[in-house]
């Protein structure tokens, strides 16, 4: 069912987007997790001390084209965000933002997880455009619920 929700919001590698290339490796990037599925890698204008992107290596267009069989996607992606936080020095989990911006709102056409850290040291701009449940980003809470509530397909 994953599978089939995946291709119907995307899922193959798109040759022209910069975040297909990144997880395709075809884009010299430091990469800070690589695995089948995911890669996170540091945002290049970054909102906090520790601002990483987690995203699939498939493409996905955004948020909005998820469905109910991408919540365990999503969950994946929290995961290595924290797991990244930890391995470079952030152990406070509470004092995270953690999110993605809503179409379209969205400067580049592939879903990406914004893992920001630590929330309290973002600047004021950094604050206002991730900001949590505004009309353009959404935290992976919020998110979910969404998700959760969508009729199974």
């Amino acid at each position: 069912a994953a599978a089939a929700a995946e291709a119907a919001a995307g899922g193959e590698l798109n040759k022209k987007c910069i975040f297909c290339k990144i997880g395709n490796k075809e884009e010299s990037v430091d990469l800070l997790h690589w695995d089948e599925q995911f890669v996170c890698f540091r945002d290049i204008r970054p909102g906090a001390p520790h601002h990483y992107l987690v995203v699939p290596r498939k493409h996905i267009v955004n948020c909005k084209s998820l469905k109910k069989e991408h919540v365990s996607v999503v969950q994946k992606m929290v995961n290595i965000g924290e797991n990244v936080l930890q391995q470079n020095g952030i152990d406070d989990l509470a004092d995270v933002r953690l999110g993605f911006h809503w179409p379209p709102f969205c400067t580049i056409s592939h879903l990406h997880l914004h893992v920001l850290a630590p929330a309290s040291q973002m600047r004021f701009i950094s604050r206002m455009i991730y900001r949590p449940n505004s009309y353009w980003f959404i935290t992976v809470d919020q998110l979910l619920k969404k998700l959760m509530s969508l009729p199974d397909n």
